[in-house]
Formats: structure tokens, C-alpha cells, sequence
């Protein structure tokens, strides 16, 4: 098994930047042999929408909201590479769909992933959205941190340090994709609380 995982650059980066960063995950994907199963997961800031017009094979109509630029770039991503985006796939209740809201609690979207090959789709049984008391929103970090480049340095070898921590215990153990997933979650939030720190919430006396 393969498992990808992967933060990718806000809708409104630099088109340049984001050509390199799909080129460079393409290029991975396509390393990964085709006999194996190849997951493909994370934050990709993109909205698939619920429109699969084109994209039958890839994505079903229980997305969420509109597409944006990066989420065509993404649905092309997995066309291209034959990757079934699961979250689209089954019907839930918006709660179970949405996974990223706004600090003003007024913007819900869908831009956590995660996808499969298509010949495994079968595999795919259900994927949902989970929320519970214990969570900690990644919009909770202090992410403006990462404009600069030292700290996004260390952001980088920090997270770089735990996925290859996780590789090495996934790899010795047999392991399902919601524990696949929560290591990479763990992963994250640990690197986010660490080097970024959470935000200062100021109330008014």
C-alpha cells in the first residue's frame, strides 16, 4: 500500500506555484506502483462541489458547494491518475461533509480528501467527517506564521520529521485507513501546536 499525504497551497496562490506543486505530486503518484493500493490524502484547499459532470469515474454528486480553480486542478489530478475521490462518493448529512469552518463560524467547506484508485473503490466502504469535543481546527494555529520563510522551514522539517516517524510505525504494522488517517492528523496538529502555536482570542470586557 501507498499512502500519500499532502498540504496543499490556498486557492488564491501564485498559478506558478501551484503548476509546481501539482506537477511534483503528480510525478509521486505516478512512481506508485499500479498493483498496489495507492492513498491519497489531506488538505488540498480544494472544492470538488457536487457537480461530477465530466468526472462520473472519479467523483459522485455528494460533495459540497461549488468547485473553485483548485478543485478543477484537483478533479483533473485524479482523472488523470484514475483516483476515486471517496468523500464524494457517499450521501451524509452536511455536518459529516463539511471540514473546515470559518473563524466567524459563517463559511463551511469541504477541502479534506481523500482518494483511491479506481480499481479499489469497492474497498471504499463509507468516509465522513467526524466531529467531537476533543478536536482542534487547524484554523486555531497561528498559521500567519508560515508567510515566513524561517519558520516555514522549520514548519516543513518538523512535519517532514513526524510523517517519517509514522512511515516507519505504518510500515511495521498493519494498519486501517481511519488509523492511517488519524496518525497524519496527529501529526500536524502536533507540528501546528509546536512550532506555530495557537492563536490569542482577545474578548471585548
Amino acid at each position: 500500500m501507498n499512502s500519500i499525504r499532502c498540504l496543499a497551497l490556498t486557492n488564491d496562490s501564485n498559478d506558478d506555484i501551484k503548476d509546481q506543486f501539482y506537477e511534483r505530486l503528480k510525478s509521486i503518484i505516478e512512481k506508485c506502483s499500479r498493483k498496489d493500493l495507492t492513498i491519497l490524502m489531506g488538505d488540498l484547499n480544494a472544492k470538488v462541489g457536487i457537480d461530477n459532470t465530466g468526472y462520473e469515474d472519479i467523483m459522485g454528486r455528494h460533495g459540497l458547494g461549488q468547485r473553485n480553480e483548485n478543485g478543477a486542478r484537483f478533479a483533473n489530478l485524479c482523472a488523470f491518475n484514475k483516483l476515486v475521490i471517496g468523500d464524494t462518493i457517499f450521501p451524509h448529512k452536511r455536518i459529516h461533509k463539511v471540514t473546515w469552518i470559518s473563524s466567524d463560524h459563517t463559511t463551511e467547506n469541504q477541502i479534506y480528501h481523500i482518494r483511491i484508485d479506481e480499481k479499489f473503490r469497492r474497498t471504499m466502504k463509507d468516509v465522513e467527517t467526524r466531529r467531537g469535543a476533543g478536536q482542534t481546527a487547524l484554523q486555531s494555529f497561528n498559521t500567519v506564521f508560515l508567510r515566513n520563510t524561517d519558520r516555514l522551514n522549520e514548519f516543513k522539517i518538523a512535519l517532514n520529521d513526524r510523517f517519517q516517524a509514522l512511515q516507519h510505525l505504518l510500515n511495521e504494522e498493519e494498519t486501517t485507513m481511519e488509523d492511517n488517517w488519524k496518525g497524519i492528523k496527529e501529526a500536524l496538529t502536533s507540528t501546528c501546536q509546536e512550532v506555530l502555536g495557537l492563536k490569542k482570542h482577545h474578548h471585548k470586557e
